[in-house]
């Protein structure tokens, strides 16, 4: 795994920790693996060490990103917008279409017919 380089200044880094941090908690909430966290687990996940951390997190609840709860974080309302957001922007890649296929509004996502009509014109334009 690549250790992360955040960056020099603190406005970046802030930035950066932001939106690592939302990324990381959005990620363990659609995994079922848990809705608060607290800085211990961002060490592990992030490689922060936890007294930075907690300092991070800490900073996220006074921008109402999270919300402090029995000694951890979870996101809230405006922390679960943003963090998806992030998580797809950062994967936004890795899930587009690859060339020679449909994106998420073509008409193959309507129907059988057209899901059929759509593979035939693709395989036509194949290239061999």
């Amino acid at each position: 795994m690549d250790e992360l380089h955040p960056p020099k200044s603190e406005a970046l880094r802030a930035l950066y920790w932001r939106s690592e941090i939302l990324q990381v908690l959005y990620w363990l909430r659609g995994e079922g693996l848990g809705e608060v966290a607290d800085a211990e687990l961002m060490e592990r996940f992030l490689g922060v060490e936890a007294r930075i951390g907690v300092r991070y997190l800490r900073r996220l609840v006074a921008e109402g990103y999270l919300e402090e709860v029995g000694g951890g974080f979870r996101l809230s309302p405006l922390g679960l917008d943003e963090g998806k957001a992030e998580f797809a922007s950062s994967f936004s890649a890795l899930t587009r279409p690859a060339h020679g296929e449909c994106s998420a509004d073509c008409w193959c996502h309507a129907s059988p017919e057209e899901a059929a009509a759509c593979a035939a014109e693709r395989v036509g334009h194949s290239h061999p």
